[in-house]
């Protein structure tokens, strides 16, 4: 059995121009349009809620060490930076569910919801 030439060009060249179209389209102009539109509606939160100090110096985001202490809100990973709130230490740890030092370091409460 042998394939046409013109057969296999007249299935590969579509396939291959939707493909390309499609990735152009989900891989670059559909990320960069949502880019634009975050960037324009929401400036603030686009660019990660970045606080500042009197001289204008980024100290950090006001996303990072919320304190959470009432039950309906969702309880985040242990930080590494403590109780504090540190945002120039803040991680998360890499301690595991199995971890002795996170059992210990983790409040009871915590534990409970």
């Amino acid at each position: 059995m042998t394939i046409d030439n013109t057969t296999l060009t007249k299935h590969l060249l579509p396939a291959a121009r939707t493909t390309l179209i499609l990735a152009i389209f989900t891989g670059l102009l559909f990320p960069l349009l949502v880019y634009l539109l975050a960037h324009l509606l929401f400036p603030y939160q686009a660019n990660g809620s970045l606080l500042r100090n009197k001289e204008g110096v980024i100290i950090g985001s006001k996303l990072i060490g919320q304190n959470f202490s009432q039950p309906q809100y969702f309880h985040p990973r242990p930080s590494a930076a403590g109780s504090g709130y540190d945002a120039t230490a803040s991680a998360g740890t890499n301690l595991g569910p199995t971890s002795k030092k996170l059992i210990e370091g983790t409040d009871k409460s915590f534990l409970g919801h």
